[in-house]
């Protein structure tokens, strides 16, 4: 078990204390947005279904018994409630929990909100300064619309796919989820925003995200490079288009980054480090312009004299001289390293199950304090009978009333099928 810190403490008000938000997202880009709303103190209660809850409770490594860890990487600080969505009484505990909260999320398909009485015209009849925000595949107004949205398929139309990668291999999807990455976190952006302006307004705020749109986004300035070429630019993996040396590159005894990025940082590299100052001496090398014309002749070399030192001295070197430069490591291999556990980015929680469980800490710093991991991602529907007692007043008689129904489960009850 690697080393990880428990819970930190943190003694400052949280910006969004005092928010609640109903997430009725699944899989990745919408829970995302709702845990970076709960990293900032928002009280999130996320909807599942009784029975299966999540998709991603069946992704990935089990962790107890309704957890795994794509789950976990993206509901930490929620609560969670069960609720048959497609039973009236489950569609009217949402509208009866609905004055209560500020922000609805959710991830249907287009149009599937409004089937299930949860569009958002339907709710902003019953809570008119509601902020609601709608995650799909492409846009909603647009031919497209009723298209599910899958993050490699949009990786793939988007031209994400095509920038990645080597030149010489096929276009390669990113190693992780990066579309529904950063649709989440433009969500959470926009949710922010429509909280901001409702503070000066008293108006809520229809918001409308596309996979689509965030994909073609993410390829920032690859994608205006295409257009002024005309063309694809071509793939450099790990290297760049225009400056050299920069990428990763193999010492005597394992790999490692560097990035050289300027003409004097350049002089300081071929002096210092590889002690050839013959290289910088040389009007083919000597500017950045020029080593990125002339980079087939001088990678080699420079490939060549790299493997020649121990990366250690090679770092101490680079580091002396102000160059930025880093080991490459194993992903076990970074997430136990002595800077994530000097950072607090991991901690061990206590699991009813598993006994305890790995939680990525917030990546949110304020006032020089890391915001706190208040719950650790909730077993299937731990919260329910206490959010819907507290915020509804249910009975013990009715919850289980409801739940004989199917309508939803209490913690540490499943029913079948």
């Amino acid at each position: 078990m690697p080393d990880t810190h428990t819970a930190h403490t943190y003694d400052q008000d949280l910006p969004l204390e005092g928010i609640r938000v109903l997430d009725l997202s699944r899989v990745f880009a919408g829970p995302l947005c709702g845990q970076a709303l709960a990293d900032f103190g928002a009280e999130v209660i996320k909807v599942e279904h009784p029975v299966r809850g999540d998709d991603t409770r069946d992704w990935g490594m089990r962790i107890g018994k309704t957890e795994t860890t794509y789950y976990n990487s993206m509901n930490r600080n929620k609560r969670s409630i069960t609720l048959d969505l497609q039973s009236p009484e489950g569609l009217a505990l949402i509208y009866d929990l609905l004055p209560q909260f500020d922000v609805v999320l959710h991830n249907f398909k287009c149009g599937g909100a409004d089937k299930l009485g949860l569009g958002y015209e339907q709710l902003k009849a019953h809570k008119p300064d509601l902020i609601y925000c709608a995650i799909s595949g492409y846009n909603s107004a647009g031919p497209e619309a009723t298209r599910p949205g899958y993050d490699l398929v949009i990786q793939g139309e988007s031209g994400l796919m095509a920038l990645n990668g080597e030149a010489s291999q096929p276009p390669l999807k990113f190693g992780v989820a990066t579309v529904d990455m950063m649709t989440g976190m433009y969500a959470a952006q926009a949710v922010l925003a429509a909280l901001f302006r409702r503070e000066r307004s008293g108006k809520g705020r229809l918001i409308e995200m596309a996979l689509y749109d965030c994909g073609i986004m993410v390829t920032s300035y690859y994608g205006l490079d295409a257009l002024l070429l005309g063309r694809d630019p071509q793939r450099y993996g790990n290297a760049h288009p225009s400056i050299v040396p920069y990428g990763m590159f193999e010492a005597a005894d394992g790999p490692f980054i560097i990035a050289v990025g300027t003409n004097t940082q350049f002089d300081k590299f071929c002096r210092q480090v590889v002690i050839r100052p013959d290289i910088v001496e040389d009007p083919r090398y000597a500017t950045n312009i020029e080593r990125a014309k002339n980079r087939l002749t001088l990678l080699p070399m420079v490939t060549a004299l790299l493997r020649e030192f121990p990366r250690d001295l090679l770092l101490q070197r680079l580091n002396e001289c102000g160059i930025p430069c880093g080991k490459v490591l194993g992903l076990h291999e970074a997430l136990t390293s002595e800077r994530t556990r000097q950072g607090g980015l991991l901690q061990n929680l206590p699991h009813p199950v598993a006994g305890s469980t790995h939680v990525y800490a917030p990546p949110y710093r304020l006032d020089g304090q890391r915001l706190p991991i208040r719950h650790a991602p909730p077993t299937l529907g731990e919260g329910t009978k206490d959010v819907l007692q507290r915020l509804l007043q249910l009975s013990e008689s009715e919850l289980r009333a409801l739940q004989a129904k199917g309508v939803l489960t209490l913690p540490g009850e499943t029913p079948a099928e």
